[in-house]
C-alpha cells in the first residue's frame, strides 16, 4: 500500500533523536513492502527567530531521504500561544503536499496533536485516515492544554485510531466516544542492545570502574521530573560516596538540575551527559546497575524495553504505559513519589543482584512484529471502508 505519514516529529540532521522510534516504524513498514513516505510540516515565526531551537529548525532540509523514506518538510506560519491557529497551519501545509500528485491509499497523522487537524481534509478528499498517538499528544493536549474536544472531534472525523500503549488507546477512544482504538507498540532493536561487559562499558565512556552508577534516561523537562530522581539518588546513596548519576538527555532543566546538585553536595557525583546516538546509549545501558525513571506522565516509554534487552534493571514511578512494560517483573513500579520512599526502593535496587537473561527474555516479548501486524490490519480496514 502506498503510506503517507504526517508528522511533527522525526530525525533530522540537526535533531537525529526527535522522533527515532517512528523512523524505526515507518522504515520497517517500508521493508515489508509498503511504499512509505513522510511529511513533516516545520514551523516559522518572525518572532523567535535568535532562538536556538528556531536555528535548528532552519538547518532541516526541506527534502531528505532517511533510511529509504523520503520526507518533505514544507513550512507553515506558527505564531506562539496561538495553539489552534498553529494546528490549523501545520495540516494546510501538509495537505498541500499530501494532496499533489499521485494520492496515497492513506494517511497516518502520527503524533495526533497537530497531525489529526489533517482529518478533515483527508476525508473531504477521498482519502483514509488514521490518527496515532504516542504520549503527550493525547494526555496533555487534551488535559492542560485544554484542545481535548477538538482532538475528539478529530477522531471522530477520521474514525480510526490507535497508540503505543493500552493507556493511551483507552483515552483515545474515550475522547473518540468509541472502542476503536487499537494497541499498535514500538518493540526493542535487540541486537544493539544486548548485555555487555560492564567495566568494557565504563572503559569505553571513560568513567571510573567502580561505584555504583544510576541512569536516567530522557528530556530534561517537568513531565520527565528529573529532579525527583536526582533527590532519590540523594536518598539511596547517603551511606554509597562513590555512587554515581548520569542523566542522558537535555532540555531546559539542565541549569536547575546542576544548581540543585551543588546544594545536595552531589555537583562531583552527577554526569549531564546530553543526548547521544543510539550505539553510545547501548553502551551507557552497559554500564548502569539501574535505570530510574521518575516521570509524571509517559505513553510507552522504550528506554524500559531498552534497558530491559541489555540486561539492566528498571525502577520506574506509576506512569501512563509504563505499567505495561514492567508487568511481571518484582519490585520496579512505584506508586509513590515520595523521594525518600523512592530511594530506599533504589537503594534495595542496586543491591539486589539482577537476573540479566529474564530482563532480556521478557524484552524480547515486546517485538516490533506484533505492533507491525496489527498496523497493517487497522490500515487495511481503514483502505476498505473509505473505498
Amino acid at each position: 500500500m502506498r503510506i503517507t505519514v504526517l508528522t511533527s516529529l522525526f530525525p533530522s540532521v540537526p535533531r537525529p533523536r526527535e522522533g527515532i522510534f517512528a523512523e524505526r516504524r515507518w522504515a520497517l513498514m517500508r521493508s515489508r513492502g509498503h511504499e512509505v513516505r513522510v511529511v513533516q510540516p516545520l514551523p516559522w515565526t518572525p518572532i523567535t527567530l535568535g532562538r536556538a531551537a528556531w536555528r535548528e529548525l532552519a538547518e532541516m532540509a526541506p527534502v531528505e531521504t532517511r533510511r529509504g523514506l523520503d520526507v518533505m518538510r514544507p513550512r507553515y506560519l506558527h505564531l506562539p500561544r496561538f495553539p489552534r491557529f498553529n494546528a490549523r497551519s501545520f495540516a494546510r501545509a501538509g495537505l498541500r503536499v499530501i494532496l499533489r500528485g499521485q494520492r496515497p491509499d492513506v494517511v497516518v497523522l502520527d503524533y495526533a496533536w497537530p497531525a489529526s487537524q489533517a482529518a478533515g481534509g483527508l476525508v473531504a478528499a477521498g482519502v483514509p485516515c488514521v490518527v496515532n498517538g504516542r504520549g503527550s499528544d493525547v494526555l496533555a493536549v487534551a488535559g492542560e492544554a485544554g484542545l481535548g474536544d477538538d482532538l475528539a472531534r478529530n477522531l471522530r472525523t477520521a474514525g480510526y485510531w490507535c497508540a503505543v500503549s493500552e493507556d493511551l488507546v483507552r483515552r483515545m477512544d474515550e475522547l473518540g466516544g468509541a472502542q476503536r482504538g487499537v494497541l499498535v507498540a514500538n518493540g526493542v532493536d535487540g541486537e544493539l542492545f544486548q548485555p555487555r561487559e560492564r567495566l568494557q562499558c565504563r572503559r569505553d565512556l571513560a568513567l571510573a570502574p567502580q561505584g555504583e552508577l544510576v541512569l536516567v534516561v530522557g528530556h530534561l523537562i517537568e513531565r520527565k521530573d528529573p529532579m525527583l530522581a536526582l533527590h532519590a539518588f540523594a536518598a539511596a546513596t547517603r551511606a554509597l560516596p562513590s555512587a554515581r548519576i548520569a542523566f542522558v538527555g537535555r532540555g531546559p532543566l539542565h541549569d536547575a538540575l546542576l544548581a540543585r546538585s551543588k546544594d545536595l553536595g552531589l555537583e562531583q557525583r552527577m554526569l549531564l551527559v546530553g543526548e547521544v546516538p543510539p550505539e553510545t546509549l547501548a553502551l551507557w545501558y552497559g554500564a548502569a546497575d539501574v535505570l530510574l525513571l521518575t516521570s509524571r506522565r509517559e505513553g510507552r516509554p522504550n528506554v524500559v524495553l531498552e534497558a530491559q534487552s541489555s540486561g539492566l534493571p528498571v525502577l520506574a514511578t506509576d506512569a501512563g504505559g509504563t505499567r505495561e512494560l514492567l508487568r511481571g517483573i518484582k519490585g520496579t513500579l512505584l506508586e509513590s513519589r515520595d523521594p525518600e520512599l523512592l530511594g530506599t526502593r533504589l537503594r534495595e535496587t542496586l543491591h539486589a543482584p539482577a537476573d540479566r537473561e529474564l530482563l532480556r527474555a521478557h524484552a524480547r516479548s515486546f517485538g516490533w512484529e506484533v505492533g507491525l501486524d496489527a498496523l497493517e490490519a487497522l490500515l487495511t480496514k481503514a483502505m476498505g471502508v473509505a473505498r
